[in-house]
Parts: structure tokens; C-alpha cells; sequence
């Protein structure tokens, strides 16, 4: 069967898929339960902007994480952590609904949740569950209303604020101030919600933290902490020759940008300072997380509850002369991920295998004692983290839609595998990108055009393109622009790139034009 062949069947496959989905959406949600399984309580602690290495245990020169490191030690480190989009919104989409951003169609931070979408607490609801959401949800940000699947609410339009300020929070459909510093007052939030919750119902708790997005605001008491850190650029960064050979070009152009070292939004920002208020801030979301840890000591149910921390997106400071996230690079797309369980999950573990923002509701589901509904796009990770030998998946898809809002960053699509890693883009005059992980993980050796590689460069294309029609990724989905798009340049900085030089030739190679 041809490529072609294929990708239609993937797409009519698609269509059926979607048009299941869509009437599970219409009619009471059916929960299978695993026979003789122990519905477990779970905590999900998600951070924002928590890129995959800032954190202690991971060899850090400076940042202090000792709660994270904690779960490291007491649980399992999954490594190799990924996000379907790395942009919050279209992550957050993924982890709720268990779905790639193809299927959810949550593609930046304007779009809306489609009408009828199913969360999966809504199943856990519908198993018994008592449930809260406490912080930012940001899918649509006109309002902070409750939405579908949690008994207890907490959350604040948009991207909410460090600090007090005037929109408040929503409180169970009510307005109330806010006190303090957001990430503090989540925290209260949450640990009162799980002390005084009915006894009687297993719980799952989605702390959904603003910290650490931009712009950085570390607590008061954390301020300065890193003010003397020495923060060593990454080599990726500097714009010599070497640095780009072999790169796409619109790599280069961006350094110049709103999201690029050279015009860092469109400021004079220093970005070593940059990502010493970033640590700072993060130290509070660590606070968060022992203090719900030792909540969970106090309420005697620590060894018996599943507890999850991961980032939404990663971020960069420097690398490939970036800042921010949306590409597909390592430090964008991969983040942290930390579960531990002590009476299931042996301490000290560490899990190779590639798993995803997808993979949240499946595993949430097998701890509850609930199959997972066979449209989600996730697997459990739980007999990962137990260490039992499970099979697992040989790639994770990539993608991220251009927004005009932003355009020096293309629409991509990737390929993600244990050794090698496939880059496209769509809609632009460019280099692809090919890394083999292993030798280069910092992905500064693009070997697209290499020889010896032209085989597996051609496999990891066609289970791309049968992935994306798999998923419903072969028609580009499209937002009227909101906003300013953020398109200046500085005079005084890098001048547009040039070409990759395998692009050009010496003569004309068509003989037969007329």
C-alpha cells in the first residue's frame, strides 16, 4: 500500500473517530472499571513555563529544589517528558482531554475549547470522585468560570497576575480578591480544599500553577536569592558561523525578534538576569510543592496518594539564539515530570522512555481503576514508573501552527523518537532538521542533507505524515488574528540570513524549459 493509500485511510479513519467522539460528547460518559482495583487519591501539580533541567537534582549550578528533587528520590524521574504544542493552552488541551492538538484543536492561547469537549476529571466525577481545579486553566481567556468536571473551583482570566489586582479570582462561580502572591495563595487554596473535602470519596486535586510564566515575579521572601549567580550562556547561542551551518534560516532571523537574544521582546533585557528571576520565581512553586506533600503526611494518606508534577512547555534562554518556546527543539518541547507513590512505586527510579502531556489522563485513569476510553490518544505510564516491562511507543508527534501574533516562529511539525529526532516545517522556504539525540543533545549538527542518513530520514517522514492524518493533522486549522503581530526588527542587530549553501548552484540544472 502506497504512502498516499495510506494517508487516506488514516483520514477516513480520522473522520470516523472524531464523529465517535463527538457523540460520546452528547450522552452520559460510560466509565469502565478495572475489576478489584483500588480507586487511589492523585494530586496533579502542573507549573508553567518549567523547563525539563531547572531542577537541583538534574546538576544545577544554583537552583535550590528541594521538594522536586524530593520526589525524584522518593518516586520516579521521567526524563524524557514531552508536550504535544509547547505553548499553554494547546498543552493544557492535551492534558485535560488525553488528545493530540490535531484532535483537541486548541492550537494557540485565543483558541476556545470546542463546544462539548470532554475533560477527564468528568469521568472520574462520574467514578465517585470528589474533584477541584485551583489555578490557571487559560483556554479562552474572557472568562474564569467553572468549567465541566471539577466539584470545587478556583481559577482567574488569562494569564492571572503574580500579584493582587482588580480582575480577582473565581472562587466556585464567585468573585474574590485576590490576598497575595499567587502562587502562595493557589497553594492555601488547594491544601484547605484537602482538608476539608468529604472524607468518604476518593479525591483528585489539579493545582494548575501561573509560576513561573513571564514576566518572572519571584515571592518576596525569594527575592535576590540568585542575584549573584553566575549564568554561563549556552553555546548555542552566539552567532558565529558554525552555530548555523546547516540551519534553517528563519533560526537566525528570529534572534533578531521578539523572541530571539537580540531584541528580546523588543526590549534591551538582559537575559542572564532573565533567567535568574526565573529561578527565583520558580522557588515558590517548589514551597507549593512540599506543602502539599506534607498535607498529604497530615491527612495520613502520603504513601497511598499518586502524585504528578510536570511543566506545561519548556523554555529557552540563549539556546539556537532564542528565548521563549513554541519550536521544536529540546528545551521548548521537553519538560519535567515527577510521580511518586510509595506504596506502588519504588523510590529513585528513572524512566527513558518518551512520555507526553497526553499520557496524563490514562495514567490519572489506571490509578483510579478506570480503563481509558479507547479515543484518548495517551498510555498509562504507571507500569513504567512501577518498572514492569509494558510496550511502549517508538514516536511522539510535534506540532505547532504559526500565529501572526508572533511570526517569526513557523509552523512545525516533528517527530520525536528515543535516538533521532525529524523536524519539518510548512508554509516556507526552508531547511528541514535532523538530529540524532544521542550524539547531539544540544541539536547542533543538523544532519538532513547527510547520506548516511537518508533511510531512517525517510521512514521517520512517512510515520510523521501517517500520524498527522491519523490524528486529524492534514488540514491546517486557521484563527483570525488577535492582537499585535509582534514583527519589528533592530537596525543595529543580525541582518536577515542567508540560505543554506546546499541550496545554491553555480548553473542552471533544468535543460528542458521552453
Amino acid at each position: 500500500m502506497s504512502l498516499f493509500t495510506r494517508l487516506r485511510v488514516c483520514l477516513i479513519a480520522f473522520l470516523c473517530s472524531a464523529s465517535a467522539i463527538a457523540s460520546a460528547e452528547t450522552k452520559d460518559l460510560q466509565i469502565e472499571r478495572v475489576p478489584d482495583a483500588k480507586p487511589r487519591n492523585v494530586v496533579f501539580i502542573l507549573s508553567d513555563d518549567h523547563r525539563y533541567d531547572a531542577m537541583g537534582f538534574m546538576e544545577h549550578p544554583f537552583l535550590e529544589t528541594p521538594h522536586m528533587d524530593s520526589m525524584a528520590a522518593n518516586g520516579v524521574h521521567l526524563k524524557n517528558a514531552m508536550v504535544t504544542t509547547s505553548l499553554c493552552s494547546p498543552s493544557r488541551a492535551s492534558i485535560l482531554t488525553g488528545l493530540y492538538t490535531t484532535k483537541h484543536r486548541v492550537i494557540d492561547n485565543n483558541r476556545l475549547v470546542p463546544e462539548g469537549t470532554v475533560f477527564f476529571p468528568q469521568y472520574l466525577q462520574k467514578a465517585g470522585y470528589e474533584t477541584a481545579f485551583v489555578g490557571k486553566w487559560h483556554m479562552g481567556g474572557a472568562t474564569d468560570a467553572p468549567r465541566p468536571g471539577f466539584n470545587h473551583w478556583v481559577s482567574f482570566r488569562g494569564q492571572g497576575s503574580y500579584l493582587p489586582n482588580r480582575a480577582g479570582l473565581n472562587v466556585d462561580g464567585k468573585k474574590v480578591p485576590q490576598k497575595g502572591y499567587i502562587t502562595d495563595e493557589l497553594t492555601d487554596y488547594a491544601v484547605n480544599w484537602l482538608k476539608s473535602r468529604d472524607s468518604n470519596k476518593p479525591f483528585f486535586l489539579y493545582l494548575s500553577h501561573k509560576g513561573v510564566h513571564a514576566n518572572f515575579t519571584p515571592a518576596e521572601r525569594h527575592k535576590g536569592r540568585y542575584a549573584n549567580a553566575k549564568v554561563v550562556p549556552p553555546t548555542s547561542q552566539a552567532n558565529t558561523k558554525a552555530n548555523y551551518a546547516g540551519k534553517p534560516r528563519w533560526l537566525k532571523d528570529q534572534r533578531n525578534s521578539w523572541h530571539g537574544v537580540e531584541f528580546p521582546y523588543h526590549s534591551d533585557l538582559d537575559i542572564a538576569d532573565y533567567y535568574r528571576n526565573y529561578c527565583e520565581a520558580l522557588l515558590a512553586v517548589d514551597d507549593s510543592i512540599g506543602t502539599v506533600l506534607d498535607t498529604l503526611k497530615e491527612m495520613g494518606v502520603y504513601d497511598s496518594t499518586l502524585v504528578i508534577y510536570m511543566g506545561d512547555n519548556g523554555f529557552m534562554f540563549g539556546e539556537h539564539g532564542l528565548i521563549d518556546k513554541r519550536v521544536a527543539y529540546e528545551t521548548s518541547i521537553r519538560v519535567p515530570m515527577l510521580m511518586q507513590c510509595p506504596e506502588i512505586i519504588p523510590g529513585g527510579r528513572v524512566v527513558e522512555e518518551v512520555v507526553a502531556n497526553i499520557d496524563i489522563a490514562p495514567t490519572v485513569f489506571e490509578a483510579a481503576g478506570l480503563k481509558t476510553p479507547k479515543y484518548m490518544d495517551g498510555l498509562s505510564f504507571l507500569s513504567l514508573a512501577a518498572g514492569r516491562d509494558v510496550s511502549w511507543r517508538d514516536y511522539f508527534l510535534y506540532v505547532y501552527y504559526w500565529e501572526k501574533n508572533f511570526p517569526q516562529s513557523p509552523t512545525v511539525f516533528a517527530l520525536r523518537g528515543a535516538k533521532y529526532k525529524y523536524i519539518t516545517y510548512y508554509g516556507l522556504w526552508d531547511s528541514d532538521e535532523f538530529y540524532d539525540l544521542e550524539a547531539d543533545p544540544g541539536e547542533t549538527n543538523n544532519l538532513i542533507a547527510s547520506p548516511d542518513h537518508q533511510k531512517i530520514i525517510q521512514e521517520m517522514e512517512n510515520v510523521l505524515y501517517t500520524k498527522m492524518a491519523e490524528s486529524g493533522g492534514m488540514q491546517i486549522p486557521l484563527n483570525q488574528p488577535r492582537g499585535k503581530s509582534q514583527n519589528l526588527r533592530l537596525r543595529s542587530r543580525s541582518p536577515g540570513a542567508d540560505f543554506p549553501d546546499r541550496f545554491y548552484v553555480d548553473e542552471p540544472v533544468n535543460r528542458n524549459a521552453h
